[in-house]
């Protein structure tokens, strides 16, 4: 077809996908819970590419439905499946423009891969600190779509506590450009934070300007059996009135989740001898660069103190690189464990941190309470009041059946708990298709309408990744 010639005339003929066997990758999400079809998939080259295919799309009012990893948890990147979308790709725009070491920061294209980012820093002796478990394959335009929160929020903040500049490419094609990095910067409206976490709803971030920071120099990594999850709170409170900000992550697990992980692999066994209801794993870094072991004292002193406050029971201390990774391999290892076990129906919640014990305890015995047999699998981000509140089906069920028959209910429980603590449905992984609903259900009448507001003026033809967020 015509518009079809004109886009292949931008990006050439073998960047426009309409083949099933080439599309169907882009058109399903990860969970495998969304499945589109798509009038073709675009895969620009250049910024200058993605601003002429964006433009082109908006004359000839094609819908248009952002690409990145395809890691995400809420179908924010699967088109419909009526088969008129575009799919734009930008895993072709991954170049790293400039890793600037004296103001620390790195400006990147928005198809590059998290972990290479990460690994481009690295080569100047910089961190940068977003993480998390698709770090491999997540990349940064997707992360800055969905404010990413991930493992070291706790000390460095989101996504968008990250973004120093963005360039975006607007409904019509233009470009709205601003990667100077400032620190400072009052000169009106702070736009670039209307991208952030609106998953292309309003344009295609196309590059960003994000903050780095010094390496740290040494670690120290400690998995800890807690009493319980009050005292899991009570621990990070000391913990940071000993260290202050350089604890970096404070993570959460219950006993069921970590059952599930060493029922899939030895590895990620937890290291006790003996059988424990609540864990945390916790990291703290040392900037200042002393040479000798700074850590190691504290640690030990911190320890010592929480045994004596009844707030743990046992710990283990990582002892090297290696260790440390084993202990993370413990929490990194709960997603892959429920998807081994059929899938789970999975919740992204936050409250306050005051209000987790109570929340994690009202909320689970409400569901055990209506479906005695299922099991949980309580974990997360505990120190910014981040939980994934997770309910798998009873081991004699199959998943996709109590799934279907109960999700609903389950997730009402869930949602409708952390709602009546002033808590929120989506922590971190945004909104997308998923969770629209929601977003009405539990919104401010007000800031629905903002909402709506924004998109109508930035996106009055409704064509960027349309049925997302709102």
């Amino acid at each position: 077809m015509d518009a079809l010639r004109q886009l292949a005339d931008i990006v050439g003929t073998t960047h426009v996908l309409t083949d099933a066997s080439q599309t169907d990758p882009y058109c399903n999400d990860e969970r495998g819970l969304f499945h589109g079809r798509a009038l073709a998939v675009l895969r620009p080259a250049t910024r200058t590419q993605l601003a002429e295919v964006v433009g082109t799309c908006h004359r000839l009012r094609l819908a248009m439905v952002p690409h990145g990893g395809n890691t995400g948890y809420c179908g924010g990147a699967t088109p419909d499946p009526g088969g008129q979308q575009v799919v734009i790709s930008l895993e072709r725009l991954n170049r790293t423009i400039e890793v600037d070491a004296h103001s620390a920061t790195i400006t990147l294209e928005a198809g590059v891969i998290l972990a290479e980012a990460q690994a481009q820093a690295a080569r100047h002796n910089l961190l940068l600190p977003l993480s998390m478990g698709s770090q491999g394959s997540c990349q940064i335009g997707g992360n800055l779509s969905t404010n990413a929160g991930g493992l070291a929020v706790l000390r460095y903040g989101t996504a968008r506590d990250l973004t120093l500049g963005l360039e975006v490419v607007l409904a019509d094609g233009r470009m709205l450009s601003n990667l100077s990095g400032l620190r400072k910067n009052n000169t009106g409206y702070d736009l670039k934070q209307l991208f952030i976490g609106a998953e292309g709803s309003l344009g295609f971030i196309s590059a960003a300007t994000l903050k780095l920071f010094p390496r740290p120099h040494a670690s120290q990594t400690v998995l800890a059996a807690v009493t319980d999850l009050a005292g899991a709170c009570a621990l990070l409170a000391l913990v940071r009135a000993t260290i202050g900000d350089q604890v970096t992550a404070f993570e959460y697990m219950s006993d069921d989740a970590l059952a599930l992980s060493a029922g899939i692999t030895t590895a990620a066994a937890v290291p006790f001898a003996q059988d424990y209801e609540h864990f945390v794993l916790f990291e703290w870094s040392e900037f200042d660069g002393a040479q000798n072991d700074p850590v190691s004292t504290p640690v030990s002193e911190l320890l010592a103190q929480a045994l004596d406050d009844g707030l743990l029971v046992d710990a283990v201390i990582a002892q090297n690189e290696t260790q440390r990774r084993e202990l993370w391999r413990v929490r990194e290892s709960v997603p892959a464990a429920e998807r081994a076990c059929g899938g789970s129906i999975k919740h992204d919640v936050s409250v306050r941190l005051s209000d987790v014990p109570r929340y994690v305890e009202q909320t689970s015995a409400e569901l055990l309470r209506r479906w005695p047999a299922a099991r949980l699998s309580i974990f997360g981000h505990i120190g910014d009041g981040n939980v994934h509140f997770n309910v798998l089906a009873p081991s004699t069920d199959t998943a996709v059946e109590f799934q279907q028959a109960h999700g609903e209910a389950i997730s009402d429980v869930v949602h409708e708990a952390a709602h009546r603590l002033g808590g929120s449905f989506s922590a971190e992984h945004g909104i997308g298709q998923f969770k629209r609903d929601l977003l009405i259900r539990y919104s401010d009448d007000v800031a629905l309408e903002m909402m709506r507001g924004v998109k109508s003026v930035f996106d009055p033809c409704n064509l960027m990744n349309p049925g997302k967020v709102l």
